[in-house]
């Protein structure tokens, strides 16, 4: 795994490639390539970072795993390639983008058009054996997105961090609340929306609290 991605990410993270956990990190997901059927395709393991600079970011919505489906995980998360059929969880995220703005979104899951806008769609693990749900969780991933909330939080002023259900919410505990908005609510997965994720309206309240601090907001439509 060669870490390429977008050199203000690269310099603000540069530090942990040097750490232990990256190096067995880096081994583990090199081989995980060789021997099996990995995703996404390894050219967007950092696509979320890629798109969205670290000076540019906006909103961090924080997901768990890749989609450990073929066709599917595309190195942002929540999203899938144009043309592929919407996982459950998009389909509830926008359905509550059309209740809570009262428009209906692009049906295509391809949410680069968020990630070009300031989104950061950040899984907590990048990546994952074919079929084999959490397959590369507690392998490194985490102390390295960890690190990239880390200094988000303390060197950008009045971002909005989006926290679906209990795993998102335990990860954002390192987030300075008084720099930034917090958001919380169930995830959109079927078996929690009805639980508290609908009706949140987590995409309007961000677009307030940006335009309070004289950002533009996103067009999440």
């Amino acid at each position: 795994m060669d870490v390429r991605m977008e050199p203000r990410w690269k310099e603000h993270l540069h530090g942990e490639f040097d750490k232990d956990y990256f190096a067995k990190l880096r081994a583990f997901v090199r081989s995980e390539y060789r021997s099996k059927k990995v995703y996404p395709e390894p050219a967007n393991i950092f696509r979320a970072l890629d798109h969205c600079p670290f000076d540019k970011v906006k909103v961090i919505i924080l997901g768990q795993d890749p989609y450990h489906g073929a066709g599917q995980a595309n190195g942002l998360c929540f999203a899938v390639n144009e043309g592929v059929t919407l996982p459950p969880s998009l389909r509830n995220i926008f359905s509550e983008i059309e209740s809570d703005l009262g428009m209906r979104p692009t049906p295509s899951g391809d949410l680069t058009r968020w990630a070009n806008q300031g989104v950061l769609l950040l899984n907590a693990t990048l990546t994952v054996a074919a079929s084999q749900p959490g397959s590369h969780q507690k392998k490194g991933w985490e102390e390295f997105t960890d690190s990239i909330i880390e200094r988000l939080s303390a060197e950008r002023e009045h971002l909005v961090f989006i926290l679906w259900g209990r795993y998102a919410q335990a990860k954002g505990a390192i987030i300075d609340r008084q720099r930034h908005l917090v958001l919380e609510s169930a995830h959109p997965s079927p078996f929690s929306a009805h639980s508290g994720f609908f009706g949140c309206k987590h995409f309007s309240k961000a677009n307030t609290y940006l335009d309070k601090y004289g950002q533009n907001i996103i067009d999440w439509c």
